[in-house]
């Protein structure tokens, strides 16, 4: 990797995304005041920080431009393809979100272990049967969680996994050997194989890359301890929908939790029905399905406006700006 690019003091940002007047005061407020903010789809030929997630090609162009900020995690696939004609700009990502989408994924593990959405849909119908049924939940603590992707989102899913009594096993693409912190055992990606056989709830928090794509399918579900739980709150695509099909099925797993999904509406029309999966997961009672919203809250422009100026002030300060994100790996 590059090293980070030093921005120069008296910065120039461009917003090429909009935001809300209570999202641009929480902005200023935290602002240091040296920045300039500028707006809209024509890029000033004075800006060094350009702040959007998909600039065309004419707005990177600007002459005087050394850093992108993307305003979410993640970077999407038109702007990668376009990047590398832009070798000298270095680009960023916000970690705004992880504490709400590590809060969503302890949520859907908790869902998926006690089988809350059979139990109320059950109570919906004022039906009590499932009450004097024996109980198929699980208790979590003593058991063991996996977390694929030990970032600023496995760590906190950590935590919390560790306040539930649990062991906590993690991975992480940049560990070379096994090290440990206060709530997990970090182990090199390339320990999966071994891992899996420890682990009662995977918990998925990767980046969808090349490598990860289709990293966990049959053979790894079925690697798993009897009766496992599975937490998706990195991207659909890192699980083979069909094996996790099979596995909810035929009880290779208690249940799964996901917030992302193989499929999204094209445009505004299909939002009122598309299927997010290839396979009838929707049809299963061991299934907790949210629509890829563990990043959005209430809080959500105040803190990615909090994120962002702390971004831009480190500019403003001549610091290198934090977050860099590797476009040869795409995180």
């Amino acid at each position: 990797m590059t090293t980070n690019v030093h921005i120069l003091i008296s910065t120039h940002a461009h917003f090429i995304f909009d935001r809300s007047d209570e999202a641009d005061r929480v902005l200023k407020e935290q602002l240091d005041p040296t920045i300039h903010l500028t707006q809209g789809e024509v890029v000033p030929p004075e800006t060094e920080i350009l702040v959007g997630g998909r600039p065309s090609r004419e707005q990177l162009a600007s002459p005087k431009l050394k850093a992108l900020i993307i305003p979410w995690a993640g970077l999407p696939d038109e702007t990668k393809a376009i990047l590398p004609e832009f070798p000298h700009i270095s680009v960023h990502n916000l970690h705004h979100n992880a504490a709400p989408v590590a809060e969503t994924a302890v949520t859907l593990l908790l869902a998926a272990a006690k089988l809350t959405i059979r139990y109320d849909r059950s109570l919906r119908r004022h039906d009590w049967r499932i009450r004097y049924e024996p109980s198929p939940t699980l208790t979590l603590e003593g058991r063991t969680a996996l977390i694929l992707g030990y970032g600023a989102i496995g760590q906190r899913v950590a935590r919390a996994c560790r306040a539930l009594g649990m062991d906590v096993l993690a991975t992480r693409r940049s560990e070379t050997s096994i090290t440990t912190d206060d709530y997990a055992e970090i182990h090199p990606s390339s320990a999966l194989p071994d891992l899996l056989p420890r682990t009662h709830a995977l918990i998925i928090c990767l980046p969808l890359t090349a490598e990860t794509e289709g990293l966990i399918s049959k053979t790894e579900l079925n690697a798993l301890q009897p009766h496992a739980i599975l937490v998706n709150v990195g991207r659909g695509p890192i699980v083979d929908e069909q094996a996790l099909y099979d596995a909810l099925v035929d009880g290779t797993l208690h249940a799964a939790g996901l917030d992302v999904w193989f499929n999204y509406p094209p445009d505004e029309a299909a939002r009122a029905y598309t299927p997010a999966t290839n396979v009838p997961l929707h049809e299963l009672d061991n299934i907790v399905m949210s629509p890829h919203r563990a990043g959005l809250t209430r809080d959500t422009d105040r803190l990615r406006m909090t994120h962002l100026a702390a971004l831009l002030n480190h500019a403003a300060q001549g610091k290198p700006l934090p977050n860099r994100l590797d476009l040869e790996r795409g995180y």
